[in-house]
């Protein structure tokens, strides 16, 4: 990876960062065997690097599809809309559970952090799209630009990014 390459790819890296960071939740979508399902996750709080985790139970659906089909997307909804792209990692850790819990887990999930059932799911991202809502002054240029009949597409309120 070029110098510029490299540099793109951390910037990218953390817009995504700055327009998810304050969304709890996300809806994570696997494939079943009847096709895509969507649930929400709460994201946790680790700094954004290219990869997003969540934690589950292993007696969920969930665990079982990404068994079969690592291929998720992971999509957020605030003052931003963001779309990742990727690939799910079933990762068992007694620390890295730890790391995470929260004690709002224990009604949630009915379970401890010590319970052998719990597994991370550590999303790789490989690609994401954003809608940056909140960006007043891009906003207001894509709403004219709508208004008046132009073009859209140089106003940046959507862009697609690679995470590699």
């Amino acid at each position: 990876m070029t110098m510029d390459a490299a540099s793109h790819n951390e910037e990218a890296i953390e817009t995504v960062y700055k327009l998810i960071k304050d969304i709890e939740y996300a809806m994570l979508t696997t494939v079943s065997q009847e096709g895509l399902v969507s649930r929400p996750m709460k994201t946790q709080d680790a700094a954004f690097d290219g990869t997003l985790w969540f934690l589950t139970k292993k007696d969920t659906s969930k665990f079982h599809e990404l068994l079969h089909n690592k291929q998720v997307n992971v999509a957020y909804a605030g003052q931003s809309y963001v779309s990742v792209r990727g690939e799910a990692e079933l990762v068992e850790s007694a620390e890295k559970v730890r790391q995470f819990w929260n004690p709002m887990y224990e009604k949630l999930l009915e379970t401890t952090y010590d319970d052998p059932n719990l597994v991370l799911i550590k999303v790789n991202a490989d690609a994401a799209e954003y809608w940056d809502y909140h960006n007043k002054f891009k906003m207001a240029k894509f709403l004219f630009s709508r208004l008046i009949g132009r073009n859209t597409e140089g106003t940046d309120l959507n862009q697609s990014v690679e995470l590699h």
